[in-house]
């Protein structure tokens, strides 16, 4: 498929043109007849189905309003799917020719916003945010969609994402892609929204869609829902399918929720978790997966008796008496009223050569080509087949994708590589075994569920082991910029995680929407 400058710049301007018309065109979304649709949680709108008091019309029209009113300013939505409100019509109808009330339930009817590199074969583009990708065909569902799909769940639009999930340049900032822009943080404009799966969490975070996905390689969950007030999971890596996902690295790269509670986070989890035949990783955890699923580890008492790790630095070296500071003092003594047993003043032996080793990036420049020439080869239809192609197009078109700004420094050192060679293989190993000999090590020996940081300090940590944490909103600094909690277990230990989010959650429910106001100056 040939691509020109101007028909790149047209598409350019007219993304987010194309979506306001298309929601426009239909009359306009009202709250349904005593029920509140905002901040609604999928039990909530589950209850409301079945009391007749909502549909999934008239809830897709309402994210459908959310989206047309805040995106020009926000950009966390790359497209909506033309067929939304079709899908919702044929929800409705299901509902009414169900057998029993609420038999339908999981994720029934419930809009979700997918990352823009998770493919959808419907009338949806999967591009990574990047024009290179633009008119490609995917072979099939991602390996998620599919359950998601099979849950019941209506796949309203793409979220938007830091392009490439952040790996093209080091330089680009946190939530930009060419396709919409740089995404924004509804709490504070002019604040980092983190990345790379910031829409996910911008649009759950100013209720964009009921629930959504976001993907992690190092920090892309839990991240930008720390930073936007929302709840991430990011899950051990291959309790969830990465097929149909642009890769990063099939050592590191999960697909998680992105909620605005636990409870939602854990419906969707619930729904996307499983063996799929095209990834290989799916199958080695199957053990880790509950009977009966993750909802029964939802409990109020989930914090009793578990033991938690407090590594005091580098993580807690926060200004006395800042908000931050007061704040984790006070969910501190939370966690110990709820009957968790703080194992404080820990040291991770080995904690500074792992945030400071350039082993993970040496592998995942290496993973990353290997990846991606695959997964460009699969497509039915695209522009660029591989890694190569991709660094062609953007210098072809450096003015759309801003190569001259942001570059792709990453990119063309992933195409230096040769494959997984000696180099790489000594960077693994390393990797392997500064997890073994640090996180681990503590956990085991001091018999701990979880540790304890603020936000996604401990992403580099939990990724290279392929370990799960949760991140649940813990409180809001002085520029009202949130910031989270993040706690992390060693593999398959999602139901204690959960456990102890959902009971912290509960505790303290500190998460409040945020008021986005509009600039004078139009980012349309």
């Amino acid at each position: 498929m040939a691509f020109c400058p101007p028909l790149i710049h047209f598409l350019r301007s007219t993304t987010i043109l194309s979506l306001l018309l298309t929601v426009s065109s239909r009359p306009q979304a009202i709250e349904a007849d005593k029920f509140i649709i905002k901040e609604a949680t999928v039990d909530e709108i589950h209850a409301a189905f079945r009391e007749n008091k909502l549909n999934s019309r008239q809830l897709v029209k309402f994210y459908l309003r959310q989206i047309q009113k805040l995106n020009p300013v926000l950009r966390s939505v790359i497209e909506v799917n033309p067929e939304a409100l079709d899908q919702a019509d044929e929800a409705d109808r299901e509902r009414k020719r169900e057998k029993r009330p609420g038999e339908l339930l999981g994720l029934h009817g419930i809009p979700i916003l997918v990352k823009d590199n998770i493919a959808t074969k419907d009338k949806l583009n999967t591009t990574a945010g990047s024009y290179a990708l633009l008119g490609s065909a995917v072979p099939r569902d991602a390996g998620v969609v599919e359950r998601l799909r099979k849950a019941g769940a209506i796949i309203i639009g793409k979220a938007s994402l830091s392009e490439w999930a952040h790996f093209r340049s080091d330089h680009a900032p946190n939530g930009w892609c060419a396709r919409s822009g740089k995404g924004r943080n509804p709490y504070n404009l002019s604040a980092d929204p983190c990345g790379s799966s910031s829409g996910s969490a911008i649009s759950m975070a100013a209720n964009m869609a009921a629930v959504s996905l976001g993907t992690e390689t190092d920090g892309s969950i839990l991240c930008p829902s720390s930073y936007n007030s929302v709840v991430g999971i990011k899950p051990t890596v291959g309790l969830t399918s990465r097929s149909g996902v642009i890769p990063i690295s099939p050592r590191q790269d999960t697909v998680g929720p992105i909620c605005r509670t636990v409870t939602d986070a854990v419906r969707v989890l619930d729904a996307i978790v499983g063996f799929d035949e095209l990834d290989e990783a799916t199958k080695k955890v199957q053990e880790y997966i509950p009977v009966g699923g993750y909802t029964r580890f939802l409990r109020l008492d989930g914090l009793k008796g578990k033991r938690l790790g407090i590594v005091r630095n580098p993580f807690f070296n926060f200004d006395d008496g800042s908000l931050q500071d007061l704040a984790f003092k006070r969910h501190f003594r939370t966690l110990r009223r709820m009957g968790g047993l703080l194992v404080d003043k820990l040291e991770i032996a080995n904690i500074d050569k792992i945030l400071a080793s350039s082993s993970e990036i040496i592998a995942l420049e290496a993973e990353f080509k290997l990846s991606l020439n695959y997964y460009l080869k699969e497509l039915l239809v695209s522009p660029v087949r591989t890694l190569a192609d991709v660094i062609a197009f953007n210098n072809k078109f450096a003015r759309e994708e801003m190569i001259e700004e942001y570059g792709q420094a990453l990119f063309t050192a992933s195409e230096a590589t040769n494959g997984i060679e000696y180099k790489v293989k000594q960077a693994l190993s390393q990797l392997q075994e500064l997890s073994s000999k640090g996180f681990e090590k503590t956990m085991i020996e001091y018999e701990l569920d979880a540790i304890v940081t603020p936000g996604s300090d401990f992403s580099t940590i939990l990724a290279i082991g392929g370990f799960p944490g949760i991140n649940v909103p813990a409180g809001y600094d002085d520029d009202g910029v949130p910031f989270g909690i993040c706690f992390g277990g060693l593999t398959g230990s999602e139901p204690k995680l959960i456990e102890i989010a959902y009971a912290f959650e509960q505790a303290t429910k500190i998460r409040k929407p945020p008021e986005v106001h509009f600039p004078k100056k139009s980012f349309i």
